[in-house]
């Protein structure tokens, strides 16, 4: 499609991305085990689809405390920063770029999942009403009972970060998105529904934000802050989570976050069985005055009209780059897209990940 502005090149810190066809963070769940390693699977994986304007990986646990879901991936030993180079060596002989999603899930995690069996970690010990997965045969369970972190403990949360950071620059990457999304350990300390703590960490909104904006400026010194992006889910319920006042919440985070010069925020707009809030999206729009990148149940066409009316410089896909490793020619061509096989989204080996084809494949 001639002049087709999802195809148009965007401006981003330092860099440019070839298209405004981004790769969102999905977790599948096949890493090497023992030791929740990327090997040479992922690679064929994530190089299959460099044609995106940028990858963001999968959401990779930070530490061991951070893990909260089997068989997903670190990158904090030196044999997952080995499988991670395998990763973006095999993203950038492809052309591509991409980002790490660093990740640590708080409560939303299993005492099977953790280091000694101790309870998960959160801003507040708030159970959450959610289920995750401690093996292959054990299907969805419940999460543990958390812990409320003390206040001594947060200083080495930031610093998990930071050598996560570190590690993701050893493993080759263009950069870095701090997961503060879904429910995890960033959004519970973000939302006033988890995090009920009487300290410099809770109550206010400014009190509240410490934690993530501690984080994000630790990321920025390693990376600078054209290297750096921050997920968020403003009007998300998943994992059991609220906020009394999204607007004023997030609009905060937003702000402070472009004052930090981060070179994108990363909205997730809507949820499956949700309804899609436009205001809330758009008042975080107009509060960071860098790249914003919308996701949430987008269609190409709907991803032109949001980029075209300005609420959004690009669009990141999930399911569909999921199915589709060549989504961008297909957007291109206006071909049709390959249908997902939701029984094969997380766990199992390349049937349902590798093995999608491409257009030419297909004949088209």
């Amino acid at each position: 499609m001639a002049d087709d502005i999802l195809l148009s090149a965007l401006p981003f810190g330092d860099a440019t991305l070839p298209n405004r066809v981004l790769m969102a963070p999905l977790t599948r769940s096949r890493s090497q085990q023992p030791g929740d390693i990327p090997w040479a699977l992922n690679a064929e994986y994530y190089a299959q689809r460099a044609s995106a304007g940028l990858i963001v990986s999968e959401a990779t646990q930070i530490s061991p405390q951070g893990k909260g879901y089997a068989f997903t991936p670190g990158i904090h030993t030196d044999e997952q920063v080995e499988g991670w180079r395998l990763v973006t060596d095999a993203v950038h002989a492809a052309g591509g770029r991409i980002f790490a999603q660093l990740w640590h899930v708080g409560r939303i995690s299993h005492v099977d999942l953790q280091p000694d069996g101790q309870a998960p970690v959160a801003p507040s010990a708030v159970k959450a009403a959610s289920q995750t997965y401690i093996t292959a045969t054990s299907g969805m369970i419940d999460v543990s009972e958390p812990r409320a972190l003390e206040l001594e403990e947060l200083p080495g949360i930031v610093d998990q970060y930071r050598r996560a950071a570190e590690r993701a620059k050893a493993a080759g990457f263009d950069g870095v998105e701090i997961h503060g999304a879904n429910g995890y350990l960033l959004d519970q300390f973000t939302r006033d529904g988890t995090n009920r703590r009487t300290d410099a960490y809770g109550g206010s909104v400014e009190n509240r934000l410490r934690l993530p904006l501690e984080v994000a400026t630790a990321v920025v010194d390693v990376w600078g802050p054209d290297r750096v992006g921050y997920r968020i889910s403003p009007t998300g319920a998943f994992n059991d989570m609220t906020d009394s006042d999204p607007v004023a919440t997030f609009t905060a985070l937003a702000g402070r976050l472009s004052d930090l010069g981060l070179v994108y925020i990363h909205v997730v707009e809507s949820f499956a069985g949700q309804p899609r809030d436009e205001a809330t999206p758009q008042a975080v729009r107009e509060a960071f005055s860098q790249v914003y990148i919308a996701n949430g149940g987008y269609t190409p066409d709907m991803a032109r009209d949001r980029i075209d009316e300005g609420k959004a410089d690009a669009v990141a896909f999930g399911v569909a780059f999921l199915a589709n490793p060549d989504l961008p020619e297909r957007i291109a061509r206006g071909a049709p897209l390959n249908d997902p096989d939701p029984a094969t989204f997380y766990g199992g080996t390349a049937a349902g990940y590798t093995d999608y084809p491409r257009l030419e494949q297909a004949g088209v």
